[in-house]
């Protein structure tokens, strides 16, 4: 049975204050329809703005993930979107009347809780997902930075961490499943070095950090004189640093806390790839710049994967053109005809089909004891069917020939063997000119996408 899209079933509300803005601010999650997505409304500003929770609409990365949408803001969205990511919680409108989501206690603790304790409701559409069917790179090599995509049938995520400090060297951390998320990784906390501090407190950020919300990694022994300094520019009282090592209250849920913070990151971040992901994730030196940027090679991938659904058709009705009328126009023959049915045919659009036998003369060789069909003559049966559609546009089309200009865009997604039913959409990228055909041209087996390509060819009257 197909996996739904959910929505709370009932209104969450989150009160506290922002890390960084230190502005103290209501958040409330909604109930969304399906196909919605995450948005957040930032109900104290004019008309309202929504905000869609996308990697496009990211403008700051600096100390946290930041949205923007013109001129409305909102901050430190990470540790909700983790939380809503794990509870499979596809649809929400959250309102909120500041800049910055509250920090609360610097994980994803209450959010978890307080969604999940709200309870999900399932809609009336199917959950989809990106499934990762290549490798996928971002790396930022000056810094050591690299997080990889490879296919997976579940959503892993592996995390390595290193900083320049004798405290926090060559970490790991690992989720093998999101539903570990509440028992591995909710607790985490965000964390930073008491010597940045006071460069933040002076760059007029983390006015709503304490050690109840953070852990500060102290790398050597510091005075009370240099503490109350730090205490008086976040204006707290009683700030307290006894030892070197990890300032924070309570004490570490983790030996690699840090580690396993930097993976919530990561999981909160690529939400903003509009889609929950399919694939093994692992991450070197990751960050709210890289994680997001990540995010925005998926959502680039996702876009381009528009439109690349299989064509609803009947395959057993009967066809616009079958065998015999296809050889009237096309001069290929045995055992070169790579197009048995042409079902539809518009004035830029065509859709045909190829039944794959074992019979097919090229599996003697290609290969004999693992047959799988070349995928040049993937890319020549989409041509054939191309060429159809091109030669429906000319008078006496048996007097005309295709013939390849360029290939381009090409992708093979998956193998092509004996049974399968090759399924071709092809489009036209700009209307026929002088002879010139472009077009966009897919190949399916059953719904999975097997081959694409861009082709151009053209029309040329035989002599």
């Amino acid at each position: 049975m197909a996996e739904k899209q959910k929505t709370v079933s009932q209104d969450v509300v989150f009160l506290g204050t922002g890390l960084h803005t230190g502005v103290e601010c209501t958040a409330t999650v909604k109930a969304a329809a399906a196909g919605e997505g995450i948005k957040f409304k930032r109900i104290d500003l004019e008309n309202t703005p929504i905000i869609p929770a996308l990697a496009e609409n990211v403008v700051d990365t600096a100390r946290g993930t930041v949205l923007g949408v013109k001129d409305a803001t909102v901050s430190t969205i990470e540790h909700l979107m983790a939380a809503l990511q794990a509870l499979h919680i596809d649809n929400a409108i959250i309102e909120i009347d500041g800049p910055e989501m509250p920090i609360l206690t610097g994980n994803a603790r209450p959010f978890f809780d307080g969604l999940k304790n709200a309870g999900t409701t399932e809609l009336d559409a199917n959950r989809e997902y990106y499934e990762v069917t290549e490798k996928i790179v971002y790396s930022e090599p000056e810094r050591g930075v690299e997080i990889v995509a490879y296919p997976c049938d579940t959503f892993k995520v592996d995390v390595k961490i290193n900083y320049d400090s004798p405290l926090l060297r060559n970490q790991y951390a690992s989720l093998d499943c999101l539903c570990k998320f509440d028992e591995e990784i909710a607790d985490c906390r965000t964390f930073c070095f008491f010597k940045e501090i006071e460069m933040l407190a002076q760059a007029n950020l983390i006015k709503g950090g304490d050690l109840e919300n953070a852990i500060v990694i102290v790398e050597k022994q510091i005075n009370q004189a240099d503490v109350d300094k730090v205490a008086k520019l976040l204006n707290k009282e009683n700030l307290y640093v006894a030892e070197k090592g990890y300032a924070c209250t309570p004490d570490l849920y983790f030996n690699n806390e840090p580690a396993r913070h930097k993976l919530l990151d990561i999981i909160g971040d690529l939400t903003l790839a509009g889609m929950p992901i399919k694939g093994h994730i692992i991450a070197t030196l990751p960050g709210h710049k890289a994680n997001t940027e990540f995010a925005k090679l998926i959502r680039k991938e996702i876009k381009g994967r528009r439109g690349q659904q299989a064509p609803r058709i009947d395959i057993n009705a009967v066809p616009l053109y079958d065998i015999n009328q296809i050889k009237k126009i096309l001069p290929h023959r045995y055992p070169f005809q790579l197009v048995d049915k042409i079902m539809s045919i518009s004035e830029d659009e065509i859709v045909g089909i190829k039944n794959v036998t074992n019979n097919e003369p090229f599996f003697q060789g290609h290969f004999p004891e693992e047959p799988v069909m070349p995928g040049v003559l993937h890319i020549e049966a989409m041509a054939q069917c191309g060429g159809v559609l091109a030669l429906s546009s000319v008078e006496e089309p048996e007097r005309w020939s295709t013939y390849f200009v360029s290939m381009d865009k090409i992708k093979f997604r998956r193998k092509v063997v004996p049974g399968d039913v090759l399924v071709f959409k092809l489009k036209l990228i700009s209307p026929i000119r002088r002879g010139i055909v472009h077009m966009s041209c897919l190949a399916f087996v059953g719904n999975q996408l097997a081959t694409e390509a861009e082709l151009m060819a053209q029309i040329v009257k035989n002599k």
